[in-house]
């Protein structure tokens, strides 16, 4: 299986924004500036085609995917009976380490995806350990009791982090009420360059 070994910080860096949640003053202070030797400079304006392959690259890394694994999600979104940018980004938030992260249990996606790695969720009871598996309505995450335990864990538990509406906090974890709305998802992901990246 592929992996992504470049620094997180250079990735975003070159996207402007911290993608992973991973920042802090050092990134803060040089977000502005692009990776290289002295923060390389724009020479030449952006194509349409370089807006949308940033676009993709972006989003894909913010959600920690590889390019096969995205593509077959903008080809399910491309079967939806909605809006194909819309349905990827539902496609995208419905997974079961974003749900991890967007219920308050986990820093960031990474770490959520590594819960999901080393067995500490469960889905309806039943311990899964595959971070794309997609969560429906009406089904219920919980952390087990070793993933309770982590000092990560019990201080966002203490923190009280809001969460969306589509989601609600129980025990231990919490329970998918409906899909996501566009006005709940990233309002800087910018959906239409990747279904224009993919269609071309």
């Amino acid at each position: 299986m592929g992996r992504d070994r470049k620094s997180k910080h250079k990735h975003s860096r070159t996207e402007g924004k911290d993608i992973f949640g991973t920042g802090g003053p050092s990134l803060e202070r040089r977000l502005s500036q692009l990776p290289g030797m002295h923060g390389r400079k724009q020479t030449r304006k952006t194509s349409v085609y370089a807006e949308q392959l940033r676009e993709k690259q972006k989003v894909k890394r913010m959600y920690g995917l590889r390019e096969d694994q995205f593509r077959r999600f903008v080809g399910q979104a491309l079967q939806a009976r909605e809006q194909t940018g819309l349905a990827l980004l539902k496609l995208l938030e419905r997974r079961l380490d974003n749900v991890i992260y967007r219920l308050g249990l986990a820093c960031t996606r990474p770490q959520a995806r590594q819960f999901v790695g080393h067995g500490h969720v469960r889905v309806n009871g039943q311990r899964v350990n595959i971070p794309s598996y997609l969560v429906n309505p009406g089904e219920e995450i919980q952390l087990d009791q070793s993933g309770l335990d982590i000092p990560d864990v019990q201080e966002l538990a203490e923190a009280n982090t809001p969460i969306p509406s589509w989601l609600e906090k129980r025990n231990g974890g919490g329970v998918v009420l409906q899909e996501p709305s566009r006005e709940e998802i990233d309002p800087d992901i910018r959906e239409r360059l990747i279904v224009e990246f993919y269609s071309r």
